[in-house]
Formats: structure tokens, C-alpha cells, sequence
């Protein structure tokens, strides 16, 4: 991959660029020394991804991170003196699109080499699978539109409570319903045929497993089939990857809606329903940020209020709906896009 710097400490930014090219997997294409310097970088030259620093002068990681996820989207990972001493900004610069944040790593000032930089490169492996592992727009021009038509697209993402909502929402949903389906659904892997055979019942739609390298589907809706997490690739098909491992969920709404907020190129409507936890929140919020339209579950209707509440909590869902009105306002939306 190539690889955008922005530290304004040039020590630091030596450290990333030797963990960086030490690797002889990636390059650097350039350091910025503060927020400023990278949106205008990224302008000019859109690496694969940013290894973005929080505190620097003139323009923070924060507010960059906003600009770069708004006007010139590209993967971000936050590398900082210290995660935990900086919660607030972590959170805030990933409501704005960034995916991960990790320490920096230290350094052995006698030698003047990092060490503890497995953390790190861990880290950029596991992105680097998410986006098609370094891939750069020059090198492989998005081939979303290049395959043909992008239908617009529904993202649902569930857990506790979750099959009886999805059920709903999908029974509520004309035959002819103009759009492709994607359900991410908190399940073991050996009950996705049966709960895909069991929610056709309730749907003129047709439903099944999401297998490596389909595609979305006008009419159809995919479930996540896997123990490892769904995502949508640059190509804009269907893959499954381990990464990232430490996720308590598998496979990850999360995740997914975020591979879908950083690659998908047509219409998208991102539901989140009933669920215990917080996955999908910030997958939610990044889908938010690009002007897709975001709706939750509300509070009565919802089995368990963990989820759709953690994303109600950070802003991340323009509508808060009750189930029996989801699939109405859904109907709605690509009716008139018609």
C-alpha cells in the first residue's frame, strides 16, 4: 500500500516512515506535519491509507480527519502518543470515518530504531485486507462502475431480537422492491441456511447465504454466512476476512457497514435494529457522514435496545423508526428514486 504520514514531530514521523518501509509490503507516499498539510495532500496525491496523528498545530487529526472523509475519502488510522489518554478525540475522529486507532510505536533513542511496531503493522495488514490490500486508484481504478450498473443498496445490521425484526421489516417490503438487500445478523454460522430458508417465508423476496465474491442484487437479500466477517471489496463483491480478530462480534455489523460507507458507489439505506452491545454504531456513523440515509430501531419496538440506542447515542442515525414503519419508509425512499 501507499502510505500518507501526518505527525508534526519529525521523530515520529521517522519512526512510521522506517515501520512503514521497513516492511518491503508498502511505500510512503509523503508526510504532512500537520492536518492542513494532508487535506491538501490528499488532494494531490490519494494514498491507500493515513496513519494520522490527533494533536498537531494549525489543523488537528480530528478536523482533518473530517475534511480528508468528506471531500477526498480514503482509510485513516489513527496513530497517537496515547490511545487511552485520548478517548474523546479517538471517538471523534472515527465518527468522522476513522477506522482504528492504535499507539505509536516507542523508540529506542541509542539506536534510533522503533521497536513495538507489531501493533502497528498489524493493524495497516488487517485495513489493508479490508480495502483490497494496497490497491491504489491509479493501479486499479474502482471497478464498482466499471462492472455496470450499481442497484442502490439496503444494509441491515442485527443481533439479539434480530430475526423476528428482520422478518418484519422484510415482510413489509414489496416483491418488486427495487433494491439489493445485505443482512448482517448476529448468528452461528450453522444456522444461516435455516434462518435464510425461514425468513424467505416471510418475504416474496428471495433470501439466501452471501457467498465469496457475489454481488449485490436487486430483489434478493444475502445474509452474512461466516464465523469471519463480511465486507464489500473494491470491486464491489462480497468477501469474508478474520480480520479484524479482537471483535467480540462475528461476523461484525460493524465492520461491514463501514467496507460498504468507504466503497460502495450508489444509493444506500443503512438499518440497524434490535441487538445487545454497540456494533454497527460507528459503522452506522461513517454511513451517516457520506449523506447515505441511516434509520434505527426504536426503544418500544426493539427487543433489546443496546445496539440502535449506542448509535442513537453518537448521532449516528438520521431517522429513529419502530419497526412496522421501517420497511414503509424504505418503500418510500427508492420508490421515489424510481
Amino acid at each position: 500500500m501507499r502510505i500518507g504520514i501526518v505527525n508534526d514531530l519529525p521523530l515520529a514521523a521517522e519512526v512510521l516512515r522506517r515501520a512503514v518501509a521497513g516492511t518491503h509490503e508498502h511505500e510512503v507516499a509523503w508526510i504532512a506535519s500537520n492536518g492542513r498539510e494532508a487535506v491538501e495532500a490528499c488532494r494531490r496525491d490519494l494514498p491507500d491509507l493515513l496513519l494520522m496523528d490527533l494533536v498537531m498545530p494549525e489543523m488537528d487529526g480530528v478536523e482533518a480527519t473530517r475534511r480528508i472523509m468528506r471531500d477526498t475519502p480514503c482509510p485513516i488510522l489513527l496513530v497517537i502518543a496515547s490511545v487511552d489518554g485520548n478517548i474523546p478525540g479517538v471517538y471523534e475522529a472515527m465518527g468522522h470515518g476513522a477506522l482504528d486507532a492504535v499507539d505509536i510505536p516507542s523508540v529506542n533513542l541509542a539506536e534510533g530504531m522503533s521497536i513495538q511496531a507489531d501493533v502497528l503493522l498489524t493493524k495497516i495488514t488487517t485495513i489493508g485486507k479490508l480495502i483490497g490490500d494496497g490497491r491504489s486508484p491509479r493501479q486499479a481504478p474502482p471497478a464498482v462502475a466499471a462492472a455496470g450498473p450499481v442497484p442502490p443498496l439496503v444494509v441491515i445490521g442485527a443481533s439479539a431480537g434480530g430475526p423476528a425484526a428482520v422478518a418484519t421489516l422484510l415482510a413489509g417490503l414489496p416483491a418488486d422492491f427495487p433494491a439489493a438487500l445485505i443482512l448482517v445478523q448476529h448468528v452461528d454460522e450453522k444456522f444461516v441456511p435455516g434462518l435464510a430458508s425461514w425468513l424467505g417465508q416471510h418475504t416474496a423476496l428471495k433470501v439466501r447465504p452471501a457467498l465469496e465474491g457475489d454481488r449485490p442484487e436487486v430483489g434478493t437479500v444475502l445474509i452474512a454466512a461466516s464465523a469471519d466477517h463480511l465486507i464489500l471489496t473494491a470491486t464491489g463483491v462480497m468477501a469474508y476476512t478474520p480480520d479484524p480478530r479482537a471483535y467480540p462480534y462475528r461476523p461484525s455489523v460493524d465492520v461491514f457497514f463501514k467496507s460498504v460507507a468507504r466503497l460502495w458507489r450508489g444509493d444506500t439505506v443503512a438499518v440497524l435494529l434490535t441487538g445487545m452491545g454497540r456494533d454497527g454504531a460507528l459503522g452506522l456513523k461513517m454511513l451517516r457522514d457520506a449523506h447515505h440515509l441511516t434509520i434505527a430501531q426504536d426503544k418500544d419496538s426493539s427487543a433489546v435496545y443496546g445496539m440502535p440506542k449506542a448509535a442513537a447515542a453518537i448521532g449516528a442515525a438520521a431517522e429513529i423508526l419502530p419497526l412496522d414503519l421501517i420497511a414503509r419508509r424504505l418503500t418510500a425512499v427508492f420508490g421515489r428514486s424510481q
